[in-house]
């Protein structure tokens, strides 16, 4: 009985792990409890494993320098920056400005509402990367709006929710720095790859809403004309759009040849900032050349446009790295917050306290799972489980639709922190004997994680959109009529629908892993590569009376008694080629040497004399 104990201790620890969670107790200490308590079991059966168990007590001193690695892991300082970030965006207004605009340019249409929630989600997923700050703020903002003119209550709710949890797969995401870490890849290859499925998953939220609009139009009413405050005015706005790509297009082409494929984002930004400031001096000086609409849209989007080049854009140029991205972006938040006469020191208060909690919470969970790593890879758990999923039939396919399933159904329990730091090491080594592209499986699996913000009955998101939706009839502000209100059931049954949407997109990328892998460069051919060896390039005969810039003449050693013949002259087409003399391996005479060296070259070049080796005298 002890010898299967300690034959099966993988499995049996990571089943108490399980029930430790089930408990209730904090993941951190679960984490860190476990390991401990079977780092001593562990070191008491290793006798009894037949040597798979590698555990001894010295092997607890290198825990100190496991905890310095992960306390000075810099590509963790990512996270408080960019925490920081979106916290003070939240309180500064941006996303009720976002919310108003662009909702009255898409209000005229049935639908235009939940477009509006989508295309926002979407901004401050790439502003924030925080969904309790862009739920909150929607289900504050736009919930409302649309119960006022409206729109079926889980349509809304599933909206909100989904649209929230956007930042999950849009750069800077704080799912992609802590998957970067955890499978030792680039933060910045991680945000190429994800950017291209974050924006397809935002393009399926907006077709579900186009398909709802065509079979159920009552659900997603229009605004109402007395509600379009800013008038109509699109053409101006398509005008000023089509001035701004092409000015974006042909700064492109100016600087193509100097930037290479850089060029189209530095393109786009001067088309951007110069309908910008085309827009701020209309507005100052009141020529009026822009409609209402237009102007308020440029003005509005174009900031957090700004913010999001200011660290995506910087990264992807490799101007900076992800940790520095996310310090320019919090500084960036602060100078938005000041333009808007909203930051104030209760703001930066809340931010600190804010970002140092959820900072503390990484840290101990990392913490954690330093310890249970160290007993798990000591009674050879990495092993148990690669030889578990690589055996798996399907090769790549039947592996990543296994753990997606496994992820899903875990996500159920689990929050996105604790599957990134408990499950995916153990995955890591299956993937790579499987010959997997971490940045394309840390893609699947981020776009999986974002489920368990979604998973009735325990998403978070739900639980976020729980807390500002209200629960019974209440007086709306603007109409003064009775509105009610949106039960907990309602929320449930509209994140259903998006949360079918989000598996088919871990289909979609499983099947086209292309929407991934555009952050490798082009592969080279090398049968088309070309090595060239530099040489000398023959020189022209000398003029009279000129230098010569040839080597010198070297005669050739004489090992025989006779006179060693004169050096043959340099072969055509080779001038100032050193000439050398065959030896002479004759008996007797007097060696000769050779001819001197033609005059050195006035250019400071050394004289080189050849060497003349006399014959031994041999007497008879």
């Amino acid at each position: 009985m002890i010898e299967f104990i300690a034959l099966n201790m993988a499995p049996i620890m990571f089943a108490s792990l399980v029930i430790f969670l089930l408990l209730g107790y904090p993941v951190a200490f679960s984490l860190a409890a476990n390991g401990l308590l079977f780092f001593a079991i562990g070191v008491w059966l290793a006798p009894y494993s037949g040597n798979t168990i590698t555990l001894d007590w010295p092997l607890l001193g290198t825990m100190p320098q496991r905890i310095w690695g992960v306390m000075s892991n810099e590509t963790l300082l990512a996270i408080p920056f960019f925490t920081f970030m979106g916290i003070v965006l939240e309180r500064s207004g941006m996303a009720e400005d976002l919310l108003d605009t662009v909702g009255q340019l898409f209000g005229p249409i049935r639908g235009g509402l939940a477009y509006a929630v989508v295309i926002v989600g979407a901004l401050l997923a790439a502003t924030t990367g925080v969904v309790a700050a862009s739920v909150i703020a929607m289900g504050l903002i736009s919930l409302p709006i649309m119960l006022r003119y409206g729109y079926d209550r889980r349509l809304a709710s599933g909206v909100i929710a989904a649209s929230g949890t956007l930042a999950q797969i849009i750069p800077p995401s704080l799912v992609l720095i802590v998957l970067a870490d955890q499978l030792g890849k680039s933060v910045g290859d991680m945000y190429a790859g994800a950017m291209l499925p974050g924006l397809v998953l935002t393009g399926l939220y907006m077709a579900y809403i186009f398909v709802v609009s065509i079979l159920r139009p009552s659900w997603v009413p229009a605004l109402p004309p007395e509600a379009r405050t800013l008038g109509h005015g699109i053409l101006s706005l398509i005008v000023a759009l089509a001035v701004c790509i092409g000015i974006g297009y042909g700064a492109h082409k100016a600087l193509y040849p100097t930037y290479g494929a850089d060029a189209d984002i530095l393109g786009g930004v001067v088309g951007v900032a110069v309908i910008y400031i085309y827009a701020l001096v209309d507005r100052a000086l009141k020529l009026n050349t822009l409609s209402r609409l237009a102007s308020q849209v440029i003005m509005v989007l174009i900031p957090p446009l700004a913010l999001i080049f200011l660290v995506l854009g910087t990264i992807f140029l490799g101007i900076a790295t992800p940790t520095e991205g996310g310090a320019m972006g919090a500084v960036g938040a602060m100078l938005l917050a000041a333009l808007k006469g909203r930051l104030n020191f209760p703001v930066i208060s809340q931010a600190l306290a804010s970002t140092t909690r959820l900072s503390s919470f990484v840290i101990f969970i990392l913490i954690g799972a330093r310890v249970f790593s160290l007993t798990f890879y000591g009674v050879n758990g990495h092993v148990w489980v690669e030889h578990l999923l690589v055996g798996l039939p399907g090769g790549q396919t039947g592996f990543l639709i296994i753990v997606s399933i496994l992820v899903f159904l875990l996500a159920f329990f689990l929050d996105f922190f604790e599957l990134a730091f408990i499950i995916v090491p153990l995955l890591v080594a299956p993937a790579v004997a499987l010959d997997i592209d971490l940045i394309w499986f840390g893609v699947i699996l981020a776009v999986n994680m974002q489920t368990s913000f979604m998973h009735p009955p325990f998403g978070f998101s739900l639980f976020f959109l729980r807390s500002v939706a209200p629960k019974g009839p209440y007086t709306d502000k603007v109409t003064g009529q009775r509105v009610a209100g949106v039960t907990t059931g309602q929320i449930y049954w509209g994140a259903t629908p998006f949360v079918v949407i989000q598996v088919v997109m871990i289909g979609v990328v499983i099947a086209f892993p292309g929407l991934v892998m555009h952050y490798k460069p082009a592969p080279v051919d090398v049968s088309k590569v070309e090595i060239k060896v530099p040489g000398f390039t023959p020189m022209a005969p000398a003029a009279p009376g000129t230098p010569s810039l040839g080597g010198p003449a070297l005669g050739a050693p004489n090992f025989g008694g006779g006179t060693a013949p004169a050096p043959a002259p340099a072969p055509a087409g080779l001038p100032g080629a050193p000439a050398l003399g065959t030896p002479n391996f004759g008996t007797g005479g007097t060696a000769t040497p050779a001819p001197a060296p033609a005059p050195a070259p006035g250019l400071g070049a050394p004289v080189l004399n050849p060497p003349v080796l006399n014959p031994p005298t041999v007497t008879p």
